[in-house]
């Protein structure tokens, strides 16, 4: 019975994006499906509400942080911050290292931003816009913008997925995205390496885009305009609550709004709500979006899946998956067993965040297991934190890996790379190889001698 339900669910996850169809269809229809499972196992609807209420409610900081991220993006292009970022980060795009530089800027773009849909569409777009003319294969563009848009995604203080693990896991964010930063050192390092060997050529290729001329047609581009992003990134360094943060970020860029940009007061509440739309085409094509009703998406899947786990969790429908995910967990390691949930889970959740709440709620107890055995007592602080970085070392990055995922399906399309481009996104592969390797050597060093 747990095999069909769960078999009924991935179909249906599966025929929205072959139809073209809102996942939150399928999303819904699979709530619907486990509370029949559990009516079935004896709940009662009042119980099982319950269960799907106590579900959203460990979301729903996060909910509130997804408002104010739709605030922010939309006054960060109504006030310049966005454009500015990009005229200045362009001018170190240089055709010897094009692809170098195409990684490191769409990697500064999303930490900026925290997102990678963002990231594609402003300075993804920018630099494919440049590779074309520069002759480059739209398959390594395409792979180091992919790389780059998820650098920020998996460990910026404004990434909705950050966020939600730091959410499901009970974290602090901070110190997960120190722990990040420790994990990706190696595999950053060595996607540079690989960027700029592959992507060496003579200079002088191809010819530049003028941004400066193109985003002046709307913007006013003063200094200023990047205080918006100054504000965030020194409150973050400073560890402030990030919700303080982007507060203070969004009452920064209200006056460059008004007085530089000047921009009517009821023009820039509609934005908040809707998005900024600049009147020229072109520059639209760069940094149209932002505003609450962008993020009312991902806000209801983050909603619905979310309901999932305490249904899951009480009437044990998960109970047969995390046997074999726990035997192979014991037979190779914690991380691997959930690289592999990872896996499964991303080529039925079709994006982000659904994989990380299934991959949560079937490996959230495989860290605590681990410890259980070890010699050394760990507090439930650090198994917590082991465990969050496990999910930004698998679920996080390898979303974007599965070719009929959103989550590296809509970078690619923004930009107009090939699925081939997939391939190319080293960055996404040796993060969690690294990983892999690590956990191997450890287990080795750990078996008893003879």
């Amino acid at each position: 019975m747990e095999w069909l339900i769960l078999g009924a669910f991935s179909a249906a996850l599966l025929l929205c994006i072959i139809t073209g169809r809102s996942i939150l269809i399928a999303l819904a229809f699979g709530l619907l499906l486990f509370l029949l499972y559990g009516r079935r196992k004896g709940y009662s609807w009042r119980a099982l509400g319950g269960m799907a209420l106590s579900g959203i409610r460990t979301v729903s900081n996060i909910l509130i942080t997804f408002f104010l991220i739709g605030v922010l993006t939309a006054f960060w292009r109504a006030a310049g911050t966005i454009p500015m970022i990009v005229c200045y980060a362009s001018a170190w795009i240089k055709p010897s290292i094009f692809l170098l530089m195409t990684f490191l800027l769409n990697g500064l773009m999303s930490t900026l931003t925290g997102t990678s849909f963002g990231t594609s569409a402003t300075m993804g777009v920018i630099c494919a816009t440049m590779g074309n003319a520069m002759g480059v294969s739209p398959v390594l563009t395409g792979g180091a913008v992919l790389s780059g848009a998820f650098v920020g995604d998996r460990c910026s203080p404004v990434s909705t997925s950050a966020l939600l693990v730091s959410a499901v896991t009970g974290t602090d964010i901070y110190r997960n995205i120190r722990n990040m930063l420790r994990s990706a050192l190696v595999p950053f390092l060595a996607s540079c390496a690989v960027y700029l060997v592959i992507g060496f050529r003579p200079s002088g290729a191809g010819d530049m885009i003028d941004l400066n001329a193109l985003f002046s047609k709307q913007f006013s581009l003063h200094w200023s305009a990047l205080l918006p992003a100054v504000v965030i990134l020194t409150l973050s360094l400073c560890r402030v609550n990030v919700k303080l943060a982007m507060t203070a970020s969004i009452v920064t860029a209200v006056p460059l709004c008004l007085f530089l940009q000047h921009i009517p007061a009821g023009e820039l509440l509609r934005a908040a709500v809707l998005g900024f739309w600049p009147e020229d085409a072109e520059v639209a094509a760069m940094v149209s979006g932002g505003g609450v009703l962008s993020m009312c998406r991902v806000a209801g899947i983050v909603c619905l899946s979310s309901s999932y786990s305490e249904i899951f969790r009480k009437t044990g429908l998960l109970d047969g998956a995390k046997r074999i995910i726990s035997g192979l967990a014991q037979r190779s390691t914690a991380f691997i067993a959930t690289l592999v949930t990872s896996v499964v889970a991303g080529m039925i959740a079709c994006n982000q965040t659904l994989t990380i709440l299934l991959v949560n709620q079937l490996c959230g107890d495989l860290q605590g297991k681990t410890h259980s055995t070890s010699a050394h007592s760990t507090s439930g602080v650090e198994i917590r934190e082991a465990f969050a970085l496990d999910l930004e070392d698998s679920a996080v990055v390898v979303a974007p890996l599965i070719p009929w995922s959103i989550a590296g399906a809509v970078p690619l399309s923004a930009i107009g790379a090939p699925t081939g481009a997939i391939l190319a996104s080293f960055y996404l592969f040796l993060l969690p190889l690294w990983r892999v390797a690590g956990e191997k050597k450890q287990k080795e060093h750990s078996l008893p001698l003879g």
